[in-house]
């Protein structure tokens, strides 16, 4: 463990101590927290969080997070004791050379009026000449991607299938288990079950777009360079967006989400709203969700909150007086509740009124999602011209659902 996370990990330490502590003393008092205390205690739950980023920064640069990769013909599912090295994707070699990636950088900046003989010839490669699409350089494609798997958190957690152009991604689902077999006589006819049963899951990419205009003046002097202006920019807009249709997703025309209600992912047999009350998530109810959960889906389980909802459960208690919330002060741990990890998602439910969803537990495996991974860009080089601008749209095509609903759990407040 290096130095600069040891201090990071010791300072949230305090300030966990100092949180639990005001906590205890209101208890033990029998009273709510003072006007300055709620102050207080707000201002320590924004410096963990704070202190929270610090550390999972430092654990990376420290090389204790490892990223695994996965092929592009084989699902990618998360597991950090996968790190084998895996083949380039040969069909991206055409854009792989330095004279493309300049042609395509001059490109970007000025046009196809702005690229020489050579340049141009180089850029032909990949140049549809009717409809004027870039497809990007393999390292921008490959940065685009590495940020959003890195930003979202559903994506971190999911299976993701390359689709490879096809148009929709079908799963078989077994629907119902045979009933149980019957002890019989030896010679005893053998009775055939009826209970069995399959159907199937598709997953269909959906577009998605943006587009972003940058001043010609901005992209010409740009000291970061244009490729990573407009990468990071658009790695932004995607990774909001597909986060939030992971989470709230209709699945009509894009990613059915988990906490969203539908016999086709997450019915409401799955809700759970036993002893939470009306307003807020209780330590009792949290226990009665995780265990929910089949024993088989708790060994890679993880807890879906909204910052707030994890600011309630900071104070919860079990009936041993233990926090429910627990701080991963070691080089290796993460924060858990209830013993397992949980992520933090601004579009999570935060809203604390009877019968609506507050949260969710799952094994996020079973959260599929189907990749078409043609990012591909369009420069309006002459579109926005009288403003001095350029205009990049990147499109994106992907769909996710939720394929097997025993795997998840939604919080629900009391009705």
């Amino acid at each position: 463990m290096s130095k600069r996370l040891n201090t990071l990990l010791q300072e949230r330490g305090d300030v966990v101590a100092n949180m639990e502590a005001m906590n205890d003393k209101a208890e033990l008092e029998a009273r709510d927290f003072t006007t300055e205390e709620n102050t207080a205690y707000d201002q320590m739950n924004d410096d963990i969080d704070g202190l929270g980023v610090k550390i999972e920064r430092q654990r990376k640069i420290d090389g204790i997070i490892i990223e695994s990769a996965g092929s592009q013909n084989t699902p990618i599912v998360p597991d950090p004791k996968d790190n084998a090295d895996v083949e380039p994707d040969t069909r991206l070699a055409k854009n792989e050379t330095e004279e493309y990636r300049s042609a395509y950088t001059s490109y970007m900046a000025g046009g196809l009026s702005s690229l020489s003989g050579e340049e141009h010839r180089a850029l032909q490669v990949d140049l549809d000449t009717s409809g004027g699409y870039i497809t990007m350089p393999q390292t921008m494609i490959a940065g685009l991607v590495k940020d959003l798997d890195r930003m979202v958190h559903i994506r971190n957690r999911a299976t993701i299938f390359p689709v490879n152009g096809a148009d929709s991604l079908g799963v078989m689902k077994l629907e119902n288990d045979p009933a149980d077999p019957t002890w019989t006589g030896e010679i005893s006819t053998v009775g055939e079950d009826s209970t069995m049963s399959f159907g199937k899951r598709e997953l269909r990419p959906h577009p998605l777009a943006k587009l972003i205009k940058v001043s010609r003046k901005l992209v010409r002097n740009s000291a970061v360079g244009v490729e990573a202006l407009i990468a990071d920019r658009f790695a932004y807009k995607f990774k909001t967006t597909m986060e939030n249709g992971y989470l709230n997703g209709t699945g009509a025309n894009q990613p059915l989400g988990m906490f969203v209600a539908s016999d086709q992912g997450i019915s409401t047999s799955r809700d759970v709203a036993t002893n939470n009350t009306t307003t807020a998530i209780t330590a009792d109810g949290l226990i009665d969700a995780k265990y929910n959960q089949e024993e088989q889906y708790l060994d890679n389980a993880s807890w879906m909150f909204h910052r707030d909802a994890v600011k309630m459960i900071r104070k919860l208690k079990d009936s041993n007086g233990q926090y429910l919330w627990n701080a991963g002060l070691a080089a290796d741990k993460a924060d858990t509740i209830l013993d397992l990890p949980y992520d933090m998602s601004e579009f999570a439910p935060n809203t604390f009124t009877a019968g609506l969803y507050v949260g969710l537990i799952g094994d996020m495996r079973w959260y599929y999602i189907a990749d078409d991974l043609n990012f591909v860009m369009q420069v309006l080089n002459e579109l926005y011209a009288a403003n001095n601008q350029i205009g990049y749209i990147t499109r994106y095509e992907g769909d996710g659902m939720p394929v097997l609903e025993d795997a998840f759990t939604r919080v629900t407040l009391g009705a």
